[in-house]
């Protein structure tokens, strides 16, 4: 019998469009009740340097009223790490952060800070805090991953529903290849496996029907369907693509 997959929503974008007006309104809190009624199994919530859409006051908020995990999205620095210990959130996924550019445009490359990030995720495991690296699906980094000792590999599928919108299906069909490809090596190494980035109600079937990816976690695509639909509705569209990927 296949697994259902879990699906962890990201509600930053409540918190883009509060920012935009300054007021205290939408509330992202709110929004991740809201999903948690829904049926989502967790939420996501990506702490930026420059805190953009989520702030501090935003993660001690979503810890203290959620009855479901929260995965704190962050980059592997010296200041989230302190945040994160503070919050002990159920899970951190450590992602690569440049101030400049629009969403997370790439994996970490684990490879290039091999001896740090061992250290910092230690410190993060050490209390109890399940560690996720967001990379792509290059074997070396899903190697270098469990050598870190991270538990999870979140696996980057931006790339994949770029070239979907693009029409470049043959490139799309072969990225989808080596997104199994990476899912079947890191569950072979004992990780658990996660895919997210860009997700859509077009995109998603292929990803979920991947048997060893466990979890999604998908936010712009249902935070902008929310406008037409309500969140709630579209989480549980969401789901029942998910569900219907995976023969259930």
């Amino acid at each position: 019998m296949p697994k259902p997959l879990r699906l962890g929503v990201n509600i930053d974008h409540v918190a883009t469009l509060r920012n935009a007006r300054g007021t205290r309104y939408p509330e992202p809190l709110r929004a991740a009740k809201l999903a948690e009624a829904a049926g989502a199994d967790g939420i996501t919530a990506h702490l930026r340097e420059d805190r953009r859409h989520i702030r501090d006051a935003d993660i001690a908020e979503l810890k203290a009223g959620l009855a479901i995990p929260l995965n704190f999205e962050m980059a592997p620095t010296d200041e989230m790490q302190a945040i994160a210990l503070a919050t002990a959130p159920n899970a951190c996924c450590l992602v690569p952060e440049k101030r400049e550019e629009v969403t997370t445009e790439g994996g970490l490359d684990i490879t290039a800070d091999l001896a740090r990030l061992t250290d910092y995720v230690g410190a993060l495991a050490a209390t109890g805090i399940r560690v996720s690296m967001f990379i792509g699906h290059d074997p070396h980094q899903i190697e270098a991953a469990r050598t870190i000792g991270a538990q999870v590999v979140e696996l980057h599928t931006g790339h994949f529903c770029d070239l979907h919108y693009a029409g470049r299906f043959a490139e799309r069909d072969l990225e989808l290849e080596a997104l199994r490809a990476g899912a079947a090596y890191a569950a072979s190494l004992g990780l658990e496996v996660h895919a997210g980035h860009g997700l859509t109600f077009e995109t998603v079937s292929p990803i979920a029907e991947i048997p060893e990816i466990r979890e999604l976690n998908i936010g712009h695509f249902l935070i902008a369907e929310a406008v037409f639909l309500g969140l709630g509705d579209a989480i549980v569209q969401m789901r029942a693509l998910m569900d219907a990927a995976r023969g259930l």
